[in-house]
Order: C-alpha cells, then sequence, then structure tokens
C-alpha cells in the first residue's frame, strides 16, 4: 500500500498550480507531486489508512515531467509513478522542453530549478505555462531574486522580464556590466516568494558531518600573479580582474597538496564522490585515479558513468552536470576538490548522499 508521511499529506494540501514545491534531497518531492496530481487534478483519491483503496481519477488530464537528462534515463519517475494507477504521457529532459512548447491543456511537472535567466529552456517554459497547468520541484530554487522571474511571470505578477527589474533592481551606474546594486521593494518580492512557494518540513534521519581541510599553494606563483599581473600558465600579461581570479583559483586547486589531501581522505573512505569544477581539475584526478590503480567514473557533460561497482572506488563529478537528480547509498562521503560559486548548487552536491 502506499504510504504518504504527514510532511507530504500537508503539501499536497496547501499546493496549487504554479506552486514551486520545496524539499530538502530525499524529501519525497516526486512521490508528492504525483500524488497531488492524482488527487487534486484528476480528483482521484490515495488511500490514506488502512483497508483504503484507489479511486479513480475523475479528470483524464495528461501528465508531461521535464526533468534531468539522468533522471530520464535511469526511469526515476516510472519508478514511483508505479506504487500510484496513473499514465505519464512523457518524461523527458529539460533539454528537449522546445517539442513540448505546443501541447495545451495537460498538467507539467518540472523537476529541479531550471528555468533561470532568459535563454531558450525559459522562453519554452513560459509558452508552456500560458497553456497548461503546472507545478516546479526543487530543494535550492533560487540564488537570488533575480533567478525567480520567469516563476513570476509565468504566475502572471509581472508582464515581462523588463517590468520585473523596472519595479525592483537599482544596477550600479559606476560599472562596466549590468551588476545589481540593490534590489527595491523587497517586502513585497518576499511575498510573492511565500505565495508561490510550499515548503515540505520533515525530520531527516540522516545528520551531515562537514570537514574543513586546508590546502597549501604556491605563494611564490601567487605573488607573480598577484603583483607582476602576468599569467604564469600562457606566459602573457592578465588581461582584466576575471582572468586574475580565475588564474589564482587554478593555482590553488591545482596544486599537488590538494592530492595528497585526497589521498589521505581516500585511505580512510576508500569510496569517495569527487566534486570539481574545471577539466583541468579532472585531469589531475585522472592521473591521480591511475597512478593509485584507483577505480574510477565520471559524470559530466562527456562521459556518463554509472557509480563504479567495485571495493574502492573514485567517481568525478562535474558540479554543473551532477549536482542534481541522483543519490548514492555506496558512500557516505563526498569531496568537494574545488568549491562551486553557487549556495544552490553546494547544497544539491551536498544531498546525492544524504538519503
Amino acid at each position: 500500500m502506499l504510504r504518504l508521511y504527514d510532511h507530504q499529506s500537508d503539501a499536497i494540501e496547501r499546493l496549487s498550480p504554479g506552486s514551486i514545491l520545496v524539499g530538502g534531497v530525499g524529501s519525497g518531492k516526486t512521490l508528492t507531486a504525483l500524488s497531488y496530481f492524482y488527487e487534486k487534478v484528476g480528483k482521484g483519491k490515495i488511500p490514506r489508512h488502512k483497508g483504503d483503496s484507489f479511486s479513480p481519477m475523475k479528470i483524464n488530464k495528461k501528465l508531461y515531467v521535464i526533468t534531468t537528462a539522468r533522471k530520464r534515463d535511469t526511469l526515476d519517475w516510472i519508478d514511483e509513478a508505479v506504487h500510484i494507477p496513473l499514465e505519464i504521457t512523457a518524461v523527458d529532459s529539460w533539454n528537449n522542453i522546445q517539442k513540448y512548447t505546443t501541447v495545451e491543456d495537460a498538467f507539467f511537472i518540472f523537476d529541479e530549478q531550471r528555468v533561470v535567466g532568459g535563454g531558450t529552456w525559459v522562453k519554452s517554459f513560459l509558452k508552456i505555462t500560458k497553456k497548461n497547468q503546472w507545478i516546479l520541484l526543487s530543494a535550492t530554487p533560487a540564488d537570488t531574486w533575480m533567478d525567480l522571474i520567469p516563476v513570476f511571470i509565468a504566475n502572471g505578477f509581472y508582464k515581462n522580464r523588463t517590468d520585473f527589474i523596472r519595479n525592483h533592481v537599482v544596477y550600479s551606474r559606476f560599472s562596466k556590466f549590468p551588476k545589481i546594486e540593490r534590489y527595491l521593494q523587497v517586502s513585497k518580492l518576499i511575498h510573492l516568494r511565500d505565495l508561490v512557494t510550499v515548503q515540505m518540513h520533515f525530520v531527516r534521519n540522516t545528520v551531515s558531518h562537514y570537514e574543513t581541510i586546508f590546502c597549501n599553494f604556491d605563494e611564490t606563483q601567487q605573488k607573480i600573479l598577484m603583483t607582476n599581473r602576468w599569467d604564469i600558465y600562457d606566459n602573457e600579461p592578465i588581461r582584466d580582474i576575471s582572468k586574475l581570479c580565475y588564474l589564482l583559483r587554478k593555482l590553488a586547486n591545482s596544486d599537488p597538496d590538494r592530492l595528497d589531501k585526497l589521498k589521505s581522505l581516500w585511505t580512510r573512505h576508500n569510496k569517495l564522490i569527487v566534486f570539481y569544477n574545471f577539466n583541468y581539475e579532472l585531469d589531475t584526478l585522472r592521473d591521480f585515479a591511475k597512478k593509485n590503480n584507483i577505480v574510477s567514473g565520471e559524470w559530466n557533460g562527456h562521459k556518463h558513468d554509472l557509480v563504479p561497482s567495485a571495493d574502492s572506488w573514485l567517481y568525478f563529478v562535474q558540479y554543473m552536470a551532477g549536482a542534481e537528480g541522483w543519490n548514492c547509498t555506496e558512500t557516505d562521503t563526498i569531496v568537494f576538490f574545488s568549491q562551486n560559486y553557487s549556495y544552490r548548487i553546494m547544497t544539491q552536491a551536498a544531498g546525492r548522499i544524504d538519503r
């Protein structure tokens, strides 16, 4: 029998079309969203007590799920839908969202927050939401107010992106690029955010333990970068501050001491998920695994290896490609070889073992 936890039942009652279901990793957002569709959209009934049975849906509406490529390929949504007598019309990735812009009078579940900025995905999302009901699932829906613009537009709070910016955004006058200085009417933004978000409050059984490990770096090379503004890798002047910051980060992240610390961790925890940002980090990690005869796998934009099944392994995951939409119960340790700029991405990455 399908069993919903109290926090899931509570979320179903509070959800409405156009909402963002916010729940930590492992909170059961998938099953909650499917149950909401079955009960509130399709007007069916899900058994809550022993002896109850499913009542069929009275409204037959097509269900589309837009999720990550990984969750599509691993059939996560299909596996969850087995518990409820409903049929999902299509489960596809965000990369193919354009295929569904002509669909009308259906229900869409958008899994993981990908509608940020003003690109093709956002434009397709807004076309879909004009003609269909929808909800969005995410553990971390936004880093800034700008990230919520598409959701606000889809709910009719603003006409377009320009309307939002005109009302709430103040740009710096002394910057060479569009740099946001502050937001206006923040209390209104908080009110609108609270209108569209449905929090799932639940007690987690797992406890996260974070350990900060300090690594050395070449201070002499750092002085060359900082004082002389000289690119030690391409042997040329550094053109701007962004390149300087990139090179300082590369100097720190590629220092051999960082690999020594990784080896020390691997001797204590022989199964490690290692998150990284840049290709040069991946190259050093590959060499490290090969040199130490460690079985390794990768998940990035080019390779989609499964988690190794050996007794000892390293699994290299690029933040943007693999921070969301999968979980691993084979290990209890994640190494952030370098840190990502986004709080949302870091939180999602940490949740891969938080089950």
